[in-house]
This record gives structure tokens, sequence and C-alpha cells, in this order.
């Protein structure tokens, strides 16, 4: 039985892009919720997102000018964390060989802005006018491409295509890859970057955002008066070791992985299922497979979308999961700051979960003021708590019913 820990992390994200402002700020109840300006919203419902704004790929060193050109901003913000997480683990794991050093990053939606501008530009202009790298750059894999041609990495490379769930099943899939021992290193995450017209006007369509002009009750999750999502951008990576190999190079450890549930709600296309078995499921797998049980659990960072059926409906799966020691444990959404990450979001999330543990502060849930009587869990309203947690869970739950929970655990040695 292998052990997997996490030696490395890179985030992109609307709170700050490097791992030491977003911490700082997700710890102090900072959300990065503003009013759209990059876009025409005059005939658009949904005035707020959550925008990506301290992102320097050229002047960070991730990219060149050219790449930027040939790279969907979703696929930049990957390759951005991935080059952070690198450099954050201290090693270009050289010394394994390459076959055993995999890329899991996947994005929910891919080349969103590509494909909106491009097909503009052929309606206006005809189809002589799409671009060679249209296809490559729309393309969701990609990410996971590049992240492979820029480290030479050439173990199992794919990406997980799950809406809302698909980094954390990259994180999960990468954490079993490692321990069954066919890795002994991945890159693993998701990436996003769907804040476009046409994107907003589709999930708004559909009645899934919030058209609050509030940036500070927009995104509320488990408020009475939640109305929807505020879409957010960014990514998450995350550099999975096996423990030995990182034990052996002196590597610092965030906290380790052990274990992962992935389920299927077999129920909707859009909605949760309101039993909330599937989505309980997923997390008893993923405790279960850590060799613990519910009372063991410390603390949740929920999918907590800030729509009016998530909460009512993950509370449900909380509670069939946990029994009564739902009523104890901490469950907190940080998509109250993030806004909603879409397919960058399980990772990034389980970076907020790793560092919670490394240093015994649980993240809130901000802007919550009318309680939800529905939704009666402990979620850390507005300020951020002190404690010595040693489990968490991390829920991720996407469009087409697809549920994932991943356990992570102190690491003591």
């Amino acid at each position: 039985m292998r052990r997997v820990v996490i030696t490395g992390i890179g985030v992109i994200s609307p709170v700050g892009s490097d791992v030491d402002t977003f911490w700082q700020n997700i710890t102090a109840g900072k959300h990065g919720i503003t009013p759209i300006d990059n876009l025409d919203t005059s005939d658009l419902d949904v005035k707020l997102a959550a925008t990506v704004r301290d992102f320097d790929p050229v002047g960070r060193g991730w990219l060149e000018k050219k790449e930027l050109r040939r790279n969907d901003r979703y696929c930049q913000f990957a390759i951005g964390a991935a080059k952070m997480a690198l450099a954050d683990c201290g090693s270009d794991l050289s010394d394994l060989d390459p076959y055993r050093v995999g890329v899991i990053v996947g994005s929910g939606i891919g080349g969103m802005e590509t494909f909106e501008e491009t097909a503009t530009k052929m309606m206006e202009k005809g189809p002589g006018k799409v671009s060679v790298f249209f296809i490559p750059m729309m393309i969701s894999n990609m990410a996971a491409g590049n992240i492979s041609i820029a480290t030479g990495f050439k173990g199992a490379n794919y990406a997980p295509v799950t809406a809302c769930a698909t980094s954390a099943h990259a994180v999960g899939e990468a954490f079993h890859r490692i321990k069954d021992g066919y890795l002994d290193a991945c890159v693993a995450g998701g990436a996003e970057s769907a804040i476009t017209r046409l994107a907003i006007a589709g999930f708004n369509n559909m009645g899934a955002l919030s058209r609050s002009t509030d940036p500070d009750r927009a995104s509320i999750p488990f408020d009475k008066e939640r109305d929807g999502f505020v879409m957010g951008e960014g990514a998450g990576i995350l550099i999975l070791e096996e423990l030995e190999h990182a034990k052996a190079r002196g590597a610092k450890i965030y906290a380790e992985i052990v274990g992962y549930g992935a389920t299927g709600d077999a129920y909707h296309i859009t909605s949760p299922s309101p039993t909330g078995e599937a989505a309980a499921k997923a997390m008893e797998l993923a405790f279960t497979e850590a060799g613990l049980t519910a009372a063991d659990v410390d603390y949740i960072n929920a999918h907590g979308t800030s729509t009016p059926i998530n909460e009512r409906y993950e509370t449900i799966a909380i509670k069939k999961a946990l029994g009564e020691h739902a009523a104890s444990v901490a469950v907190s959404s940080t998509k109250s700051m993030t806004g909603h990450m879409l397919g960058a979001a399980g990772a990034v999330e389980a970076i907020v979960s790793a560092l919670a543990l490394r240093d015994g502060i649980i993240p809130p849930t901000v802007g919550y003021k009318v309680p939800d009587e529905d939704c009666d869990l402990d979620c850390v309203p507005n300020e951020a708590r002190k404690a010595p947690i040693k489990v968490a869970l991390s829920n991720s739950l996407g469009f087409g019913g697809h549920n994932a929970t991943l356990c992570l655990k102190k690491y003591e040695g």
C-alpha cells in the first residue's frame, strides 16, 4: 500500500495568483467578486463575476508572448499553475522515469473564449479566417497535453471532463494511479476560463447564475437568500508524489491524500439528486478507503455553489454520509470567495483543504446573513476558525450527476 502526498501547489484564482496571496485572502474572508468590465453586459441579466485580475504569464516566465496567441486563456492558466506547482515542489522530478510521471489535468468547458470569438469571426468574415490554431486552442485536453510538452512527463496523460467535478476527478485518479503503483508522481488538477457572453447567457437562461448586483450578496452559499452561482475562472494544480520518494528528496509535504470516492446520481442532467444518496456514497467511499469512519471527519469543503437546490441536497447528503456526526463537523464553501471556478473548482478546493489541515485554520463561508432551516450545518459563517483538524473531505458535484469526494489527512509522518 503506497502513500500519496501533496508536495507542490499552484493556483490562479480571483483572490490571488500565487499561493500565499490566495491563502491570505481565503483565511481573511476576502472575495474576488466584481462587476464584469471586459464584456458588454447591457443586454445580460448577470452583472458580476469572479475574474482573475493579476495573471501575468509572460512576466512570471511561464509563457512567451507568441505562446499567448496559441493558447486559450484556460490553457494559459493551467500551464502557469503547473509551472508554479513544480517550482513549489522543489524538484523537476527528472530523477524519475518520465513514463512514471503523469499529467492528469482537465477542463469542464475548454476553450470557450476561443470558440465564441472564432464562431463570430467565421460568421462575419467566412471560413477562411478561422485560425489554424482554433481546434488545439479549443479542445479540453490541451492543458494536459501542453503541460506534458513543457515538462517532458510521459506517463498517463489525459483530461477528465465532468463539468464542476472535473479537477476533483483528476486529482482522485492521479491519487489512485500512484497508490496502485502505476505512477510515482503526477501533475493533477484543472483549469477554466468561461466568463464570456455566450457562457453567461447559457448558464443564466437555465436559471443557474446569481443576478445580484451586490458583490457582497452574490455568492452566498447556505444563505437562505442565495439565488445562483457566480462565474469564476482560474486553475488549480497539485503535484502528487509517492511518500517515500518525497521523503528521500526532503520535500515539504502539505497533506496526505488518503481516499477518493466517485459516484453518479443517475438522476438529472443538471439537478443533484434530492435524496443525496450518491453524493453521500462518494463521501463514504472516500473516508472508508482511508480506513476512517464518519466520526474522524473534522472539516468538509462543500461543493456549496450558492444555488437554491445544491446546498439543500448537499446538506441531506452530508447528513446521510456522517449521521449524527454531521451536526459537529465544520462545513464551509470557499466558492463564497472564489466564485464557481467550474472545472478548476475541485482542485482549488483540494488545495484549500490541504492548507487548512497544514495550518489548522478552517476557511469561512462569507456573505452569510440569513440562516436556512434546510441547511442546518455549521457553515463557519464569515470568519475563519482555528481548529486542530486532522481529516478533511472536499466535495465536487457536476452537471450530469457526477460526484467526487477527496479525503485528505494532516501529514504527521
